[in-house]
């Protein structure tokens, strides 16, 4: 017996001496002890909890080099990897984690649409449910602080800055014409179809360094990825009819929009104040084809569209009228790719190229344009921790354009530009904790056709002031080449220069979003010219300048009140700029002091409907009148228009849809035009710019076939 218990108390002791014991003490980045915190050797069972007091202890058999976990919820997880026998004593201390959805938000400037979006103003629905939209996304952004109301247009003007200095981009990649070409006092529209995006980001100033040529404002619009059944999409419409469909196979999808607009039965039955000769008519068609590999993602997207029409305007100066007839064709392809390389890089690529070509007729001149644009794009992320984030990429955009006159005296004139730019950019985006972080970075271009270099910093910084609250401040140079009606006369030019400075405060509760805004943004190198219509004989400089300044404030509430969803935004602009034909600097004729809209949408059970209403407010636009003295003299009254719809499910997926803008009929003036000569009087006689008409009726089914039945329930939207 006695060697059997030398032989016991000889393997307990080996057993005893194999046994290595870690610990150590795990902290925050306040010196505050940890409870809970969970600690083990990769790979083993061995490991321990945190006690009170952050300390922790256990023992092991495993030896030589391990790798330690200590991982907490909200706090990064660390790794520490040693020979086991150094383990011991240990004093950690872990960061919060920026990955979580408290964490701070870089925001300033920016309206994130999405539902994968942490903090989102605008569900992509709103677009089409918002009652004054009528389905175009432009008209939804337009309900947001920062944009001016200038309903004679329809284009996005934002922050004092006219409608060609926001820039589009699908996926990352530039849209040339994200517009379709029209005539005085005929609001535009966006050429493409919300249906087949799940997520815009407006930027109201201030935007990353990887988009530029945008004075003011970019947006990006963000195609499905994925879609998650087949479905097909009927839309029968007072002014058309629509038809979409969905296919999945595999690893691959395909969405097809069709859609035929044609004014004329409308315009039987509500008749404006042009007089028609052919009715606006457009055919367009969108399609997205997705297919996954591996570790990334390819989308092909691509659109048409061509649209015609022909009228007389009325004119002060001629008894007539100005006969006026315009056909356009517009081609745009899309190809994006993204992949995931590892774990630390992620390649992104595009590619777009737009075609476009129009044509005018007023009087007998005839006006034909043709453009060809191009937009490359490389861009890569490196991953270098939760905390650190590298960004960088380069990009080229190719424009040619040409146009020919003809007129009774002028036999076929050709003119036009070639004009190619590259840029190269790098921007970080570095989180010192979850409650502050910092995007900083530059964006270099070179412009062939100028022979010029320029070089804009950008930087945010965006510091949370409580669980639901951040703070941010933003600066941006800017420079943008200007439009083709001046580079088709003239190239000896330099790009125009804006530059931002933003300091916002957001408030985000569970279901309510509150936004105070301030800005100034300084203009210089504008263009001027010595004649009212850019022409061969005008003179060219780039000595114009300007500045805006304003707040912006919006509010949104989807829970306070059953079943109702509302917003409120407010914009206050002060604005003047010295460029085109401006004798002196002046506020434009397309800002607006105060912009005001109330947007409320209300589910009724009992009905199965859903009501909205969507109320604009803006104070009068400047104009100036030949009878007095001065530029920019008057100001038209203020604008009004109180918008209604109403949605009625008929089934789970067949919906009915009513909508009327400018309800109550509010009598709005654009401005005036006066007549190029005096009367008898010596006065110049005037007619007010009223809209082509007072009110705008819509009425439209739209059907949803699809595998799950549930697609387009009211109630959700």
């Amino acid at each position: 017996m006695k060697p059997f218990f030398t032989l016991l108390i000889l393997l307990v002791s080996l057993i005893t001496q194999a046994q290595t014991t870690i610990s150590g003490t795990v902290i925050d980045t306040n010196k505050q002890p940890i409870l809970g915190a969970n600690v083990y050797l990769k790979g083993t069972y061995d490991g321990a909890s945190t006690l009170a007091d952050g300390s922790f202890s256990f023992t092991t058999s495993n030896t030589g080099q391990q790798s330690l976990v200590i991982s907490f919820v909200s706090f990064e997880t660390i790794t520490l990897t040693k020979q086991v026998t150094d383990l011991h004593d240990l004093k950690i201390v872990l960061k919060d984690d920026i990955n979580t959805l408290d964490a701070v938000v870089l925001s300033a400037g920016t309206f994130a649409a999405g539902d994968n979006s942490k903090i989102s103003v605008l569900k992509p629905l709103d677009v089409v449910t918002t009652a004054s939209a009528l389905g175009d996304f432009v008209g939804a952004l337009q309900t947001l602080p920062g944009t001016t109301t200038v309903s004679e247009d329809g284009r996005l003007f934002v922050r004092g800055g006219d409608a060609e200095e926001t820039q589009i981009f699908i996926d990352g990649i530039r849209v040339f014409t994200p517009y379709s070409p029209t005539t005085n006092n005929i609001p535009t529209r966006g050429r493409y179809s919300p249906f087949l995006f799940d997520g815009i980001t407006f930027s109201t100033g201030g935007y990353s360094a990887e988009y530029g040529q945008a004075l003011s404002s970019v947006l990006e619009l963000n195609t499905v990825n994925q879609p998650d059944q087949e479905k097909t999409d009927i839309g029968i419409m007072s002014v058309g009819a629509s038809l979409g469909n969905t296919q999945i196979w595999g690893k691959n999808s395909l969405s097809v929009n069709a859609a035929y607009i044609n004014l004329s039965p409308y315009l039987q039955v509500f008749d404006d104040r042009n007089d028609w000769k052919k009715p606006f008519e457009t055919f367009s068609g969108e399609a997205v084809f997705r297919h996954k590999t591996d570790n990334g993602l390819l989308k092909l997207y691509s659109a048409f569209d061509t649209s015609d029409f022909s009228l007389v305007q009325d004119d002060i100066n001629y008894q007539e009228g100005i006969p006026i007839a315009l056909n356009n064709k517009n081609v745009y392809f899309n190809g994006s790719y993204n992949q995931v390389l590892n774990s630390n890089w992620t390649l992104a690529t595009g590619l777009s190229y737009t075609y476009a070509k129009s044509k005018v007729n007023i009087f007998d001149s005839k006006i034909q344009s043709t453009e060809n644009s191009v937009h490359a794009k490389l861009k890569l992320k490196h991953h270098v921790s939760n905390r650190f984030k590298l960004n960088f990429g380069a990009e080229q955009f190719t424009t040619q354009f040409s146009e020919d006159y003809n007129d009774a005296i002028i036999n076929n004139i050709t003119y036009g530009y070639n004009n190619n730019l590259t840029a190269v950019y790098t921007e970080a985006d570095i989180f010192f904790s979850k409650n502050l972080a910092l995007k900083a970075g530059f964006r270099a271009e070179y412009s062939a056709l100028f022979d010029q270099a320029t070089l804009s910093p950008r930087a945010s910084l965006a510091y949370k002031t409580g669980s639901k609250s951040q703070l941010s401040l933003a600066y941006g140079n800017f420079f943008q080449q200007p439009n083709s009606a001046i580079l088709k006369f003239n190239q000896n030019l330099e790009a125009q220069q804006a530059q931002h400075y933003i300091l916002n405060y957001q408030f985000n509760a569970d279901g309510k979003i509150f936004r105070a805004e301030t800005y100034y943004k300084k203009y210089s190198d504008l263009v001027k010219y010595d004649t009212d219509l850019t022409s061969f004989d005008t003179n060219f400089n780039n000595t114009g300048s300007g500045y805006a300044t304003g707040l912006d404030l919006f509010f949104r509430d989807n829970k306070s009140i059953k079943n109702i969803d509302y917003w409120v935004s407010y914009s206050l602009l002060d604005t003047k700029r010295d460029y085109k034909n401006f004798p002196t600097a002046a506020q434009p004729n397309f800002a607006n002091t105060h912009n005001l809209s109330v947007v409320g949408k209300y589910w009724i059970d009992s009905w199965k409907s859903q009501v909205g209403l969507s109320y604009n407010f803006a104070s009068g636009r400047s104009y100036t009148d030949p009878n007095q003295m001065g530029f920019l003299n008057q100001k038209t009254k203020a604008y009004n228009s109180l918008s209604v719809n109403w949605a009625y499910l008929l089934s789970p997926q067949k919906i009915l849809y009513f909508s009327v803008n400018n309800a109550l009929g509010f009598t709005n003036v654009n401005g005036y035009q006066y007549s190029d000569t005096p009367n008898i009087n010596g006065q110049f006689n005037s007619r007010a710019l009223r809209p082509a008409a007072d009110q705008f009726f819509f009425v439209g089914f739209f059907w949803t076939i699809s595998q799950n039945g549930t697609d387009n329930q009211l109630d959700n939207l």
